[in-house]
């Protein structure tokens, strides 16, 4: 497990958790709120450890939670229902193809949010459920696969500029010529 993979995907977490709680903007163009956790757990799932995609459900679950009108702790199992498959299967998934990320960030986009309701729902809490609320629901499952690939290549490039990249070089020049003396004894 590396370390600064995990406290980047974790700042990241926390930043777009903050962004969407602040930003308004985005919510008042397209009528629901875009969540961009459920993409950073592909990421999670694809490219980190198990601990790091448990503590992206953990964390990123508590710190949404307290940012918005959910009970605290309610967005964390779907969170973990949508990074661990993913995990377990990351070796059968292009993980490299953006036409599989936007797949897998509208699969997660999804299917995270319908968790919530159900389990709200099953909790006894009473939701205002219309069209209004499948219109939300497209709209964050849509927005979800569109920034997954973007989040893909933002976090490339956050690794390549801030992590640390092993060198290449061998000590061994191909123009060098070696001189062999043989010697009969």
């Amino acid at each position: 497990m590396n370390p600064f993979q995990t406290i980047l995907i974790l700042a990241f977490a926390l930043l777009a958790v903050f962004g969407e709680a602040t930003l308004s903007a985005p919510r008042h163009w397209l009528g629901a709120q875009v969540d961009l956790l459920p993409g950073l757990m592909v990421y999670a799932a694809l490219n980190a450890g198990l601990p790091t995609v448990a503590l992206l459900a953990v964390l990123g679950g508590v710190w949404f939670d307290t940012l918005s009108a959910n009970p605290l702790g309610i967005s964390i199992l779907p969170l973990a229902v949508v990074g661990w498959p993913i995990y377990w299967r990351r070796d059968l998934i292009l993980r490299d193809l953006p036409f599989a990320q936007f797949v897998l960030g509208a699969a997660a986009s999804g299917v995270a949010p319908a968790l919530t309701m159900l389990m709200l729902l099953s909790g006894g809490q009473e939701l205002l459920l219309g069209w209004g609320t499948l219109w939300q629901w497209l709209v964050m499952t849509a927005a979800g696969a569109v920034a997954t690939p973007f989040m893909f290549e933002l976090m490339a490039a956050c690794r390549r500029a801030l992590g640390y990249q092993p060198r290449t070089e061998v000590s061994f020049r191909p123009d060098r010529e070696i001189q062999r003396s043989w010697k009969k004894l």
